[in-house]
């Protein structure tokens, strides 16, 4: 089974299944389907970085699926993901926004 995510406006509003029978020609088959623009996904992350989730936007120049913003004050590097403005310390802890520090 291949997995199609929808797009609108660049984000990805939702995802399905479709027989293998159409992943060769899914992209076109979703959007003769059910309309709309479509981009093949993967749970394995193959493909477009990773797996594509509602709200995820689709970069189409990188062609990679980013995933939500974390944080307001978290950005994106280079490699697509996003970044806290401060390392995560060893151990367990949790990003506390209102200090933009780490609490562990």
């Amino acid at each position: 089974m291949a997995h199609f995510a929808e797009l609108v406006d660049g984000i990805v509003q939702r995802v399905i299944v479709v027989d293998d029978a159409h992943e060769a020609d899914g992209e076109r088959w979703c959007a003769e389907f059910a309309g709309g623009e479509w981009k093949q996904t993967s749970y394995n992350n193959n493909i477009r970085k990773q797996y594509a989730g509602i709200g995820y936007k689709y970069d189409a120049n990188a062609d990679v699926f980013i995933a939500p913003q974390p944080f307001p004050s978290w950005s994106l590097d280079s490699n697509h993901e996003w970044q806290p403005p401060k390392p995560k310390p060893s151990g367990l802890a949790i990003w506390n926004e209102l200090t933009l520090s780490w609490d562990q």
